[in-house]
């Protein structure tokens, strides 16, 4: 093979592998926290898992499972950045989840968040997961 195959060949390598990784290390929601609620609480901190690179995220939303659940207040709070604090969320049906919330800036590190919450109906737990968006 002459010099410029040998080159393109190994340039088209380079880029395949560039798209390879790229596509398996890509944008994709993964659990960042999970607690069950309990009806005799009003309130939990949910603490991030992982190193300081899991937590960096572009988004989060809440996902919910074994109830309803009424969430008044909703604080995220950031490393280095400001808390973010959500009033009256709203309902999150048992099987459900949240709309994205954006990370302050292009992303940020979310140490953990505080929910205030109702447990709706007759059930005495809920599951209450936070995902994230790298």
């Amino acid at each position: 093979m002459n010099t410029k195959t040998r080159t393109l060949l190994a340039s088209f390598v380079v880029a395949s592998m560039t798209f390879m990784g790229s596509a398996i290390a890509g944008d994709e929601w993964y659990l960042l926290g999970q607690q069950t609620l309990k009806t005799a609480n009003p309130s939990v901190e949910i603490k991030s898992e992982g190193n300081r690179f899991d937590k960096d995220v572009k988004q989060i939303k809440l996902t919910a499972s074994g109830a309803d659940v009424e969430i008044t207040d909703l604080v995220l709070h950031w490393d280095n950045r400001r808390d973010d604090k959500l009033g009256n969320v709203g309902t999150l049906k048992s099987g459900g989840e949240t709309a994205p919330m954006n990370a302050p800036g292009m992303k940020a590190r979310l140490k953990s968040i505080t929910v205030s919450y109702k447990i709706l109906g007759d059930a005495p737990t809920a599951d209450l997961k936070v995902m994230g968006y790298d």
